[in-house]
């Protein structure tokens, strides 16, 4: 194999895809990338078993071919070279060298033998969605997706997409945030499920501002195609729960407040909570918003803010670090809080379609 490309094409495309790549791979193959040439493109693909990505770029192919090579060496080694233009030779024993200006590396790579199959999405049911969009959804759930892994239906975002609509949902078991949005689907189009974390991860990664997505659903895999790019990850298995036994039916009392001040007063408030007491408890009187933090053996703080407010005086406590993710992820000028009692969830709404549920914490 050889080819002669340009420095930023295929360092823009091992960025894209190197972080897939596991470090602690026991499958010396998993560390590495594989390179295909063929034509006058480059295809280059990582995976980790769980999530793959593939990009592809034009070059000058002398000699199409295959190889494998450590995926964070080269991109240390193409990011550092000199010139712009490169050459890549590959021998017949998989060892690669680079050429660029006064610089030469070579490097032992492996044959792509025992490379994992890139996975085929023929014939899986497909729609797309605006990019901007769909990376807006994602910001603003993928902070509630659980970490724990024996509720391992929790460790990645739902997605629901039928009538004409989108949902996506993620919950630790402490807060749950719900994102909704209205799509062209195709006709009598329906799809649940369950996208693991670091495949929300990297597309959040590699959406862009503008152009859309394509996404491909198989029986247990999703693909994701944008920007010459195609990611690929297998779906998380079982049965995500009723998400809609967890929103209040009603509320008693709702409030707007403009979200850049509370995100502030949060954040100071939050300053003497520690790891064992870490809520703010957040009083609603007349007219105002008193936060409070009481912590033994450090001290206490106290923010006030002016809201409209003249319903009936409710204390509720909250982890601070669960409403400042939700009011960083906001592209809103207020939020709205909905509560009941200190005893029941609040509820922050931004727009209409979407909502994060809290779950309160003991007040003492």
């Amino acid at each position: 194999m050889r080819i002669q490309c340009h420095k930023e094409e295929i360092l823009s495309g091992i960025q894209q895809i190197q972080n897939v790549v596991s470090t602690r791979t026991t499958l010396p193959i998993l560390s590495n990338v594989l390179i295909e040439a063929d034509g006058e493109n480059i295809t280059l693909t990582t995976t980790d078993l769980e999530v793959g990505m593939q990009c592809k770029f034009p070059a000058k192919v002398s000699r199409p071919g295959t190889t494998t090579i450590p995926a964070k060496r080269f991109s240390s080694i193409i990011r550092e070279l000199p010139k712009d233009e490169l050459d890549l030779e590959v021998s017949d024993n998989h060892v690669a060298s680079i050429k660029s200006g006064s610089s030469f590396f070579r490097i032992m790579g492996l044959a792509k033998d025992e490379f994992p199959k890139f996975p085929d999405f023929k014939g899986a049911a497909s729609f797309q969605i605006e990019q901007p969009i769909l990376r807006d959804m994602l910001r603003k759930t993928a902070y509630c997706v659980s970490h724990d892994e024996t509720r391992y239906v929790l460790n990645g975002v739902y997605m629901v997409a039928k009538d004409n609509k989108i949902i996506c949902v993620a919950t630790d078991g402490r807060r749950l945030a719900l994102s909704e949005k209205n799509v062209e689907l195709p006709k009598d189009f329906s799809k649940e499920v369950i996208i693991p974390s670091k495949a929300v991860n990297e597309l959040n990664r590699i959406l862009e501002d503008d152009g859309t997505v394509k996404i491909l659903i198989a029986e247990n895999q999703i693909a994701f195609e944008l920007n010459n790019c195609v990611l690929v990850s297998r779906l998380i298995d079982g049965h995500f729960p009723n998400y809609k036994q967890v929103i209040p039916e009603k509320v008693l009392q709702k409030v707007s407040i403009d979200k850049n001040d509370l995100e502030k007063a949060v954040k100071r408030a939050a300053l003497l909570t520690t790891e064992k007491s870490n809520s703010v408890k957040f009083n609603f009187k007349k007219g105002k918003l008193v936060l409070d933090v009481n912590t033994p053996d450090l001290g206490e703080s106290r923010e006030e803010l002016d809201i409209e407010f003249d319903g009936d005086e409710v204390s509720v406590a909250f982890n601070p670090q669960f409403v400042q993710d939700v009011l960083k992820n906001l592209n809103e000028d207020n939020v709205i809080i909905e509560l009941i009692d200190e005893l029941n969830p609040g509820v922050l709404r931004g727009e209409m379609d979407f909502l994060c549920v809290i779950m309160p914490m003991r007040m003492s």
